[in-house]
């Protein structure tokens, strides 16, 4: 049995796997620090360590995240001194998109290419008034959900801070002039097994100067890491909270899910009835439905118990039966009378329908490499520069 160790100090279930476990390796190191991912006061402590003034801090900083600037001589603000010692001392270094596959519905999936050779993969679902990103955590899962791709190879390792602000900087540049403005936490990996990293990544994304996202339009999906939901509560960062539920007891839940053996319905509940929301706020409970194991109407009258006091919407999502394994999803019929005792509930309720499903981009189909008719990424302009 492999427990792989989490930074941050967050406790994890007992995974097992029938595949040998891998080593969690991390990126290599290199002599020249990363300024992607410091958050601002950390990044003026290493510019003033190199002799430059702090206010140079936040116009680095805005160079890296408003502007998205990968090289120090865009930062034409800064004195020529400044830039050579910047160029002598420090680098920045995000993922790449080297790969895309677009579907039929306009769904974009990228591959990210991590300085160690490992890749995980994101998500663009572009709507009419908003185009979000599915942003990763980790390369692989020790999750180990049963009905998802991502955790079937296991944990290799978790991503750096600079690497998930990297995801979006670089999805950014990919599309324009579109601008990117939801992100969810939603694609490879459990946000809260990599606790620390994750919320440093938030931050920076949240800085209004920084990348200036509203926290309105960031959602965290867990799995029911309980420590970390409560631990997120206290950060204050006021983002959006979903819970990947996917059954409505224990027994089930137990099978389908592994966390819940360790972190069972009971306090995970209790967990989210303790979460501060901000004002007209709801917490997600995301359900994928699996024909015959947790879709019947039972299984809908135990859900209306469990979230009884809480502040919810719910997403029904259709299992995607393109993630190689048992699993079918209800007919419509069946979804839409679930659906139907959840509504008369006054619950707020959809029916998520899956989307890239033919370029496995839909939900649980994310995994490390990506295969099929792929197209190389030309660079796209960046915006207008001060």
């Amino acid at each position: 049995m492999w427990i792989p160790p989490i930074p941050g100090g967050l406790p994890i279930p007992l995974i097992t796997t029938e595949l040998p476990p891998k080593p969690l390796t991390m990126p290599g190191k290199q002599e020249k620090p990363n300024l992607i991912g410091k958050p601002l006061k950390e990044l003026t402590r290493n510019l003033t360590g190199m002799g430059m003034s702090s206010f140079r801090g936040r116009q680095v900083f805005q160079w890296i995240y408003k502007y998205r600037s990968t090289s120090f001589d865009e930062m034409t603000n800064l004195s020529r001194t400044d830039r050579s010692l910047l160029e002598k001392n420090a680098r920045i270094t995000r993922p790449t998109i080297t790969e895309c596959l677009r579907s039929a519905d306009g769904t974009e999936k990228f591959l990210y290419r991590l300085e160690d050779g490992h890749t995980v993969e994101g998500v663009l679902i572009p709507e009419t008034k908003r185009q979000t990103l599915c942003v990763s955590a980790q390369v692989g899962c020790a999750m180990n959900c049963r009905f998802c791709a991502t955790g079937r190879n296991g944990l290799v390792r978790n991503l750096t801070a600079a690497e998930i602000i990297g995801e979006v900087l670089s999805a950014q540049d990919r599309v324009q002039p579109r601008t990117l403005t939801h992100l969810v936490f939603m694609g490879m990996g459990e946000p809260l097994a990599n606790y620390d990293a994750v919320v440093t990544a938030l931050k920076i994304l949240l800085d209004p100067a920084g990348c200036n996202f509203s926290n309105r339009k960031i959602t965290l999906s867990t799995s029911g890491l309980v420590p970390g939901i409560r631990r997120l509560g206290r950060e204050g960062l006021g983002i959006n909270l979903a819970i990947s539920l996917n059954a409505t007891t224990d027994t089930t839940r137990d099978h389908l899910m592994p966390v819940n053996r360790q972190y069972p319905l009971e306090p995970l509940f209790e967990s989210l009835r303790d979460f501060p929301l901000p004002k007209r706020r709801r917490i997600t409970f995301e359900y994928v439905l699996l024909r015959g194991i947790n879709d019947s109407s039972e299984d809908a009258r135990r859900m209306i118990q469990l979230l009884e006091g809480i502040p919810a919407k719910i997403n029904l999502i259709p299992y995607n039966a393109g993630t190689e394994s048992n699993f079918a999803p209800p007919d419509r019929e069946s979804m839409e009378d679930f659906r139907g005792i959840l509504l008369r509930a006054n619950y707020t309720v959809f029916i998520r329908e899956s989307r890239g499903g033919e370029i496995a981009a839909a939900c649980g189909q994310l995994r490390e490499r990506m295969s099929g008719h792929q197209f190389s990424i030309d660079g796209e302009p960046k915006q207008n520069r001060p």
